[in-house]
């Protein structure tokens, strides 16, 4: 299990996770800025400049999730994790990582008021004989309150908050541990299947509104929007397979077999094994069913009919490759054969 301590830049995570590694049995203190450090001296400087924080990288988001694995593999128990994550989709990636391996995560916010939370800023030290290094550092707390205040939203929403306004790290760590021992800090509701050791055959169904704009979906476990679908399971036809993931992502029960449209050989890409991606016409949904869209909240942050020119923004290159060669297809009432989104053939 991890216990993952979330907020501001200056709101006491790491000392308060440093307090209930005393107070959880059996209790590893897993700090990802670690981690940021590495991959700083690892990567080139030209990569670098393109990023304005290590977070961006999805190098770091990776070893997040893989350091988190191969800790506990080693050790057993529960990590604490202090890391500040404001950006959902970040948190989606790696909670989505994490729960594809079966690690429980549950998410803690420690809330500050800010006039405390800035006095905090303005006494911080990370470098006793270094002023310029101790200037930066708060410079940098004070930049990140603004997007903190933006992301509360969805951040109370998702984690389980402690007000450590006027607690000591100790204090606060005894509240968070009985939060954790009464299940209060509940586990993250993001889930994922575990990720593939070979090669997968996944199916993907395209549904119209009566405008004929496609229907694309946000999930909550990995970047960048998608069509409903998923890995076709052993023994599953991957027609079915469709039906069935239309059903259970958005409660939409398709009463004819969909028609395929495009075969497209995924290469892999390490960590990623690639496969076959079958896309499928599952037809035009009349207004009333549109309308009815249901939405399970582990996996599904929304959904949106969209035109081929806006899903471009949202959908990764390969996926709207995928769509791109789908919509001609359709059009000429075809099955297109692809490999890495370029027809073949």
């Amino acid at each position: 299990m991890i216990v993952w301590i979330n907020g501001a830049f200056g709101a006491g995570k790491t000392s308060t996770a440093r307090e209930l590694i005393d107070l959880i049995p059996n209790c590893t203190l897993y700090d990802p800025e670690l981690i940021g450090g590495e991959v700083e001296q690892l990567l080139p400087q030209k990569r670098l400049a393109e990023v304005g924080d290590y977070q961006d990288l999805p190098i770091w988001r990776r070893l997040v999730v893989d350091t988190a694995a191969a800790l506990l593999a080693e050790v057993g128990g529960v990590l604490v994790v202090p890391m500040t994550l404001l950006r959902q989709e970040y948190r989606d990636e790696i909670f989505g990582g994490l729960a594809s391996r079966r690690i429980p995560v549950r998410h803690v916010l420690l809330a500050t008021d800010e006039t405390i939370l800035r006095g905090r800023i303005a006494a911080r030290q990370v470098a006793e004989d270094d002023p310029e290094v101790n200037e930066r550092t708060r410079r940098w707390c004070y930049e990140h309150i603004e997007p903190y205040r933006a992301a509360l939203g969805w951040l109370t929403g998702d984690a389980h908050v402690i007000d450590n306004t006027g607690l000591t790290a100790r204090e606060t760590a005894v509240s968070l541990a009985a939060a954790v021992r009464t299940g209060a800090a509940r586990v993250s509701e993001i889930v994922q299947t575990p990720e593939p050791t070979a090669e997968t055959l996944a199916a993907g169904v395209l549904l119209f509104d009566e405008q004929d704009r496609v229907l694309l979906v946000d999930p909550t476990y990995k970047p960048g929007w998608e069509f409903p679908g998923g890995v076709v399971e052993a023994g599953e036809a991957p027609a079915r397979a469709g039906i069935r993931e239309v059903a259970e992502e958005i409660g939409i029960q398709l009463t004819e077999v969909p028609r395929l449209l495009v075969v497209d050989w995924e290469p892999p890409r390490p960590p990623g094994y690639g496969g076959l991606r079958l896309l499928f016409d599952g037809g035009r949904l009349p207004a009333r069913l549109a309308g009815t869209l249901l939405l399970p909240g582990r996996e599904l942050r929304g959904w949106r009919f969209v035109g081929e020119e806006e899903a471009a923004g949202l959908l990764p290159p390969a996926r709207y490759e995928r769509l791109r060669w789908a919509l001609r297809a359709r059009e000429r009432g075809t099955v297109l054969n692809l490999e890495d989104g370029v027809p073949v053939g």
